[in-house]
């Protein structure tokens, strides 16, 4: 990445620090034909949500004492072997403000080592997910037997409830966004996951009363952040719970997210029936379609059911989990009340991979091959 746009990015920074800056207008959504024009240089869009097993939530991913690049090539490597050619990444606002060009750097460097193995990741800027406390600085230990026992909200719910943080949000945006505004090694911007989710115990107690409506308001706004920045790939934000078959049965986020979203993404951890439900309701919007939170085996949503009702729609698919890790994402939601202590799940929840690169089955790892056309003997060791 060009030097000028670490200095420009930077800038911004300095920008909004004036008491009255002022940017340029928002351009507007992507048209169809512009869409399905970007969609169609694509090949099928196959990933997972990806974390390295290293790192217990986004902080300790990023941040400079706890980047390890070289972790996240093996890792990568271990995907460029089943054929996928996408990972969804989160990012985090902290991080921006602890050290932007730090965090740009290391961004940069995480883009070439997915570049090296053919992986377009899509990045995603905020998320209304799990502890709405996060904290910079050394991350705490996984908590025995529970599913993402660290993952991080992005903004917290400081930030969320106090309007004076967010210049620095826009700046984080912004920034973050302008620096790799033009780069290919980037497939899309998630401006915001699961941004009315409320959470349950332990975390909604600490959630403020109002969230959903703060986020209401602040949605729009990252989104014509994002596109001020100059963006030439798609934004969007994943629809993920109710009904959508109808405008009337919308939500008020969900007809922001729709409505501002370059591409449609969604979220569907169900069977496969309901999975191709959901992508019909979809389809009335004649824009491209990226599923990308699906797969829990316990529930029924599996690479062997879900992955070919995908191809036959050309939906893009990205399953929650990749290596089992600090994450621990193979533990069920459940676990968070009835942790496994003493005795592991009956069935993996997520991921695909042990830490070593163990398949956790390989039949599955044969079949995502098969769908992807990656020949086994492509396929780099696991160790």
């Amino acid at each position: 990445m060009h030097i000028s746009r670490i200095l420009t990015s930077v800038l911004y920074l300095l920008i909004a620090l004036l008491p009255s800056a002022s940017f340029p207008a928002t351009a507007d959504r992507w048209t169809e034909q512009k869409a399905s024009a970007w969609y169609e240089q694509q090949p099928w869009l196959v990933g997972s949500d990806y974390i390295p097993a290293d790192a217990i939530n986004q902080l300790e991913m990023w941040q400079a004492d706890t980047f390890n690049p070289q972790q996240i090539d093996k890792e990568l490597g271990w995907a460029e072997g089943l054929g996928m050619n996408t990972m969804r990444v989160f990012l985090h606002d902290l991080l921006w403000q602890q050290d932007s060009a730090g965090f740009t750097q290391r961004l940069d460097k995480f883009l070439a080592i997915a570049s090296k193995h053919h992986i377009k990741p899509m990045l995603v800027l905020f998320d209304s997910v799990w502890e709405p406390l996060p904290k910079l600085g050394p991350q705490h230990p996984p908590i025995p037997g529970i599913h993402n026992s660290g993952w991080v909200q992005s903004p917290g719910a400081v930030a969320l409830q106090d309007a004076t943080k967010y210049g620095r949000l826009e700046v984080y945006v912004r920034g973050v966004v302008h620096a790799f505004a033009e780069d290919p090694r980037v497939l899309a911007w998630d401006v915001w996951n699961e941004p009315d989710n409320g959470n349950g115990p332990p975390h909604s107690a600490l959630e403020p009363k109002n969230k959903r409506e703060l986020v209401l308001a602040l949605l729009p706004q990252v989104f014509a952040w994002a596109r001020a920045a100059g963006s030439s790939q798609p934004l969007t934000s994943g629809v993920w719970d109710g009904d959508w078959s109808a405008p009337e049965k919308l939500t008020a986020m969900q007809r922001v997210q729709l409505d501002l979203s370059d591409v449609i993404s969604f979220h569907n951890y169900s069977w496969p029936e309901d999975f191709e439900k959901h992508v019909r309701w979809l389809e009335r919007y004649h824009r491209p379609i990226i599923c990308t939170e699906y797969m829990a085996r316990a529930v029924g949503s599996t690479f062997e059911t879900i992955l070919p009702i995908a191809k036959a729609h050309h939906v893009g698919a990205i399953n929650w989990g990749f290596v089992a890790g600090k994450t621990q994402t193979y533990y069920p939601w459940e676990s968070w009340q009835h942790p496994y202590i003493f005795q592991p799940p009956p069935v993996w929840f997520h991921d695909i991979f042990t830490a070593t690169g163990e398949p956790y089955r390989e039949e599955e790892v044969r079949f995502i091959r098969t769908m992807t056309g990656k020949s086994t003997a492509d396929a780099p060791a696991s160790r």
